[in-house]
């Protein structure tokens, strides 16, 4: 299993679209919000995606066309107190 963990940052037309759930559904990955911040506008997840190498590779690389900005995310990003 690979686990890899990003910051999706998304745009205003996908921020009540369920791209996360619909991703873990098609590729069968586990997904595990670490942190988040969304508003009625804009959001950004740090996301640990879990799964064989290949569904996560394909599962990030389907969230990127719909229209996610996907980033590496450090430890440290998903575990710091919010200001």
């Amino acid at each position: 299993m690979a686990a890899e963990r990003v910051k999706f940052t998304f745009p205003p037309d996908l921020v009540n679209t369920p791209v996360i759930y619909n991703m873990g559904k098609e590729f069968g990955v586990v997904t595990n919000i670490r942190r988040a911040n969304l508003s009625h506008d804009r959001g950004w997840v740090i996301l640990e995606v879990v799964g064989t190498p290949e569904a996560v590779e394909k599962s990030l690389a389907w969230a990127k066309e719909q229209g996610v900005r996907i980033e590496p995310a450090s430890a440290e990003s998903a575990t710091s107190e919010p200001a």
